[in-house]
């Protein structure tokens, strides 16, 4: 009988090929991972939280801050491996919705979390969210991953390119209404069951070309569902982000 309880996993890997050691960076006086965790603790979405991490050096930071952390391979091909490896231990075994954290996420809203696991609760093996696009650079950015959606609120596809093509190359990037430019958030909230398929299939080839392991999960059929949301924070992927991050955490108070 599946549980009712959602779990938490914050995947931490020291080898990130951008920022070096990322969830050790340090930010405020604290690392990443910490300011990460205790966001996360503030989620009213999740029931238990913790740390997937690739080293003891990681394990070690987030017990010394009061966190949990487990031990993880250290071959695993994406976080949501790693997020699967730690979900299988007899502690976590009577969760029945797993919620991948990005571990490089510390200002992401608990509304967005909340949205991504409500739609998981309600049928969809995934639950994600997206937020409007509204400017032309982020939307030809390839680093900002794009999603369209079907009429019911699910994921047709995810890429890197600008998606939907537009002929003439402009999109009304200030419709409210119904926004088609979306940006996804990469957080994800798995039915048990749906978190073990998709870490099971094999890497597919539109997976290779876009760099993202959702077109995995999308081609073998399972189902995402994704949530348009206001806010999704912003995340730390370069030096100037840690800089920009600094500065957010000085003006606005942040749990301790």
């Amino acid at each position: 009988m599946k549980g009712e309880g959602v779990l938490g996993v914050i995947p931490a890997r020291l080898a990130s090929s951008r920022l070096p050691r990322k969830p050790l960076l340090p930010m405020a006086g604290r690392p990443l991972i910490e300011w990460v965790w205790r966001r996360a603790l503030t989620f009213d979405a999740l029931n238990d939280l913790v740390v997937a991490a690739d080293s003891h050096e990681v394990v070690e930071v987030v017990e010394n801050f009061g966190g949990r952390a487990l031990l993880t391979r250290t071959d695993h091909r994406s976080g949501s491996d790693r997020v699967a490896e730690v979900a299988e231990q007899p502690d976590f075994l009577g969760y029945g919705w797993i919620v991948n954290l990005q571990g490089d996420e510390p200002f992401i809203p608990a509304a967005t979390v909340e949205r991504a696991v409500e739609l998981s609760r309600t049928g969809w093996d995934v639950g994600t969210a997206a937020v409007p696009i509204t400017g032309s650079r982020e939307w030809s950015d390839p680093s900002a991953v794009k999603v369209v959606r079907d009429d019911k609120g699910g994921a047709l596809y995810f890429s890197r390119a600008a998606i939907p093509h537009v002929p003439s190359g402009e999109i009304d990037l200030a419709r409210t209404d119904s926004p088609i430019a979306l940006k996804h958030v990469g957080i994800y909230a798995f039915t048990r069951e749906a978190l073990r398929k998709a870490t099971a299939l094999p890497v597919h080839p539109l997976e290779e070309l876009e760099g993202l392991e959702q077109l995995r999960w999308l081609s073998a059929g399972l189902r995402i569902g994704v949530a348009v949301v206001e806010s999704a924070g912003p995340g730390i992927d370069t030096e100037e982000d840690v800089l920009r991050a600094e500065e957010i955490l000085k003006r606005e108070p942040q749990p301790l």
